[in-house]
């Protein structure tokens, strides 16, 4: 009897940077138990990758696992899949680095498991046309992405079978496409299901192979899914059905089927991931339409059939677009990308560089969808620790002692101003209200501006409109896909979005009805246009000294009061330290109208010490009392000359000096997002704003010093 070879795979991953117990947790709940049952059919050959990260922690904290994974590779059953080491998005990365992270872990498996990989799982199945020639270069002959990439080409369903060659300027690739029927069925459907599904593909299409490949974390990590796929056994019945099929049903690995079948056909496959990476991707507006018209489609009794190869989201690059922070991780990562490659091969590694940067392009903390990714504010920070460490030692290597830098550093077409020394690194952004856009404490790898900004996300009408009305089903789990659930109550009062990224020197003039509650939520009048927009520089007023480097900003905008607009003038001089820490910031705002003003001046600050409300992470303020002094808390406070926020868990602590002293709101930048456990609130850090009133006549001026000092905290 004519077969179809079922070709099943599974990817396993933890992210740089998560939490030692989730690696522990999500062991016993999936990755020991999945093997554990997979174990007792010999006669199923299946495949598996698991990523770098995760595969440094079973080396350390579980060498038998490793060796049961080894003993199954050996005996035929178990193909290992490569990728890039530490779960990058091959597509994002200098060419260099992408083939680096490839032969990283094709060592990695050749040492550990004795095999030499040939297939590839590519991370998040972010396709682009180049990679058949980058993969290729690292040694590899196969990768798996979605049948939605097929889709896109042109191809329908009953035509996607196999596997297809691609390739890119004479570089050839094999690629097996993932079927979305399956992926959605297993494990959330019954046995049963899937062997319909294969039989109607080898009795009606007359498909030779058939592909499912997906997180294995599906398998008792999902919520609901360790009682369902365990105690109710149905991995066991699962594999039991493909055993007690053999005679129509047979499984191979990836290099099995490649070895004893032709490709299905030739294809060229565009920018794609699987269909609903491509709609996260989309700017919400955009989402939303996106929305509304498959909605109407269905409506309308359209099969999706019909419509679903002419009908896409965007791209993985629009993230980069979406939402800076994930720009700014991404440029930064170039930017010590080609700092470490300033090194001599033999340094990158023997230094520790290199594999620090490869685990600064970890790609789960630059994007989000279903899952929390860029929102988690631990994972942004690791990416951030691994890029400093690893600037830190090329810079070290190279004898890089104090830089000024100006280009466009994050790519928007203006300049940026890159100030570099042993201690700290900060970036000025002229364009968007000469802001400080990053401020780095090097001794701890520490991005003290990685603060998310809150934006509105198309899940957010889902929560306004579902927050009553949670989803409490009981039995069979239902797909993280499906799923509405709330971590707390109440998360719809705490949805607020900001007009201006999170940055730090922004410069307010508000309204006289401004509270400390509504400039929380954003909802106040700014009277000025300073916050955002262009400063200029006045080179021919730079300053360097043995100690220190000055620059100043100017902009001339508008106050508006009473309906008249007002011409203001703010001058800021920033002065670095050649060796610390140290940043002050001179102003001078000049009332430049023929009127008197009564302007409300402010200066936002925004920080973060990662965690919100712990013991050990504190606003310090010499002279006042708080009630609280834990960052998740908020308050205002009057005739304040210095406030700061101490870390005593990283030894390091921060503070602002003002003079003269003034007023100071504070309060906690938190967003709300989704995960795979649902809707979650998620601290992102503190902003601090320093204001006072001024009463400036015609042609008069101010002058106002702020000084940022970043040290190490005071022995207790």
């Amino acid at each position: 009897m004519k077969k179809i070879n079922f070709l099943f795979a599974i990817h396993n991953h933890q992210p740089v940077g998560n939490f030692e117990h989730v690696f522990e947790e999500v062991f016993n709940a999936c990755y020991r138990p999945y093997f554990e049952v997979l174990k007792r059919f010999p006669e199923i050959k299946t495949a598996a990758h698991f990523s770098g990260p995760l595969l440094e922690w079973l080396k350390q904290n579980r060498a038998d696992y490793l060796k049961m994974l080894k003993d199954m590779e050996q005996a035929g059953r178990l193909e290992i899949l490569s990728g890039g080491f530490y779960e990058p998005l091959l597509s994002t990365l200098p060419e260099e680095d992408a083939i680096g992270q490839i032969r990283m872990m094709n060592q990695f498996i050749e040492a550990e498991f004795g095999s030499v990989p040939r297939g590839l799982w590519l991370a998040e199945r972010i396709w682009s046309p180049d990679l058949p020639r980058i993969i290729a270069k690292a040694g590899i002959e196969y990768t798996i992405v979605d049948d939605t990439h097929f889709n896109y080409s042109g191809l329908e369903d009953n035509q996607i079978q196999g596997y297809y060659i691609t390739e890119r300027l004479g570089h050839p690739l094999f690629v097996f496409p993932i079927s979305k029927q399956l992926r959605y069925g297993i494990p959330f459907k019954m046995p049963d299901e899937t062997l319909s599904v294969l039989r109607r593909a080898k009795d009606e299409l007359g498909f030779q192979g058939m592909t499912y490949a997906d997180d294995g974390e599906k398998f008792g990590s999902w919520p609901d899914t360790y009682d369902w796929v365990y105690k109710e056994k149905w991995l066991e019945k699962f594999f039991t059905a493909l055993s007690d099929n053999t005679d129509w049903i047979e499984t191979l690995t990836f290099s099995e089927y490649i070895d004893r079948h032709s490709p299905s056909g030739r294809i060229y496959l565009p920018m794609a991931s699987y269909d609903e990476m491509m709609e996260w991707s989309l700017p919400t507006n955009a989402a939303l339409k996106f929305k509304w018209l498959k909605e109407e489609l269905q409506s309308k009794d359209v099969h999706e059939e019909r419509y679903k190869l002419f009908l896409r989201g965007g791209q993985w690059d629009n993230f980069l677009t979406k939402y800076e922070e994930s720009n700014l991780l991404h440029k930064k990562m170039l930017y010590v990308s080609r700092k470490v490659k300033q090194l001599s091969p033999k340094d990158q590694e023997s230094s520790g560089a290199l594999k620090e940067l490869y685990q600064g392009q970890c790609n789960c903390a630059q994007w989000h969808g279903l899952f929390g990714g860029l929102y988690l504010n631990y994972l942004r920070h690791a990416l951030y620790q691994h890029l400093l460490a690893a600037q830190n030692i090329a810079d070290e290597k190279t004898g890089h002692d104090f830089s000024l830098e100006i280009f466009d550093y994050n790519m928007d077409g203006k300049d940026e101003v890159l100030i570099s020394n042993p201690k700290m690194n900060a970036c000025l952004a002229p364009a968007y209200g000469g802001a400080l856009m990053e401020v780095d404490y090097r001794p701890q790898c520490f991005n003290l501006s990685n603060v998310f900004r809150r934006r509105e996300e198309i899940y957010h009408k889902t929560i306004l409109d579902s927050a009553h009305s949670e989803n409490n089903e009981q039995g069979q789990p239902q797909s993280i896909h499906d799923r509405v659930k709330f971590r707390e109550q109440d998360l719809q009062s705490k949805i607020f979005f900001d007009r201006w990224e999170r940055y730090s020197f922004l410069d307010h003039f508000i309204g006289p009805d401004t509270t400390l509650e509504n400039f929380k939520q954003c909802r106040f009048e700014e009277q000025g246009d300073f916050v955002d927009q262009s400063y200029e520089i006045k080179p021919d007023e730079t300053l360097q000294t043995d100690k220190d480097y000055s620059m100043i900003m100017t902009k001339t905008g508008l106050v508006t009061q009473q309906g008249n607009s007002h011409p203001v003038r703010v001058e800021k001089k920033f002065t670095f330290s050649r060796t610390d820490a140290h940043i002050r910031a001179h102003y001078k705002i000049d009332n430049e109208s023929d009127v008197l003003l009564n302007l409300w001046w402010g200066v936002e600050f925004n920080f973060t010490l990662l965690a919100g409300d712990a013991e050990d992470r504190t606003y310090i303020c010499p002279g006042h009392s708080l009630e609280s002094a834990r960052l998740i808390s908020e308050g205002a406070l009057d005739d304040v000359d210095s406030f700061g926020m101490q870390d005593d868990w990283h030894k390091f602590q921060l503070s602002i000096t003002s003079k003269p002293a003034v007023s100071l709101w504070r309060f906690p930048v938190e967003t709300i997002s989704q995960s795979e456990d649902g809707f979650e609130r998620t601290y992102q850090g503190s902003c601090l704003l320093m204001h006072r009133k001024l009463e400036l006549l015609p042609g008069q001026s101010v002058e106002h010093d702020f000084t940022l000092i970043i040290s190490p905290s005071a022995p207790a």
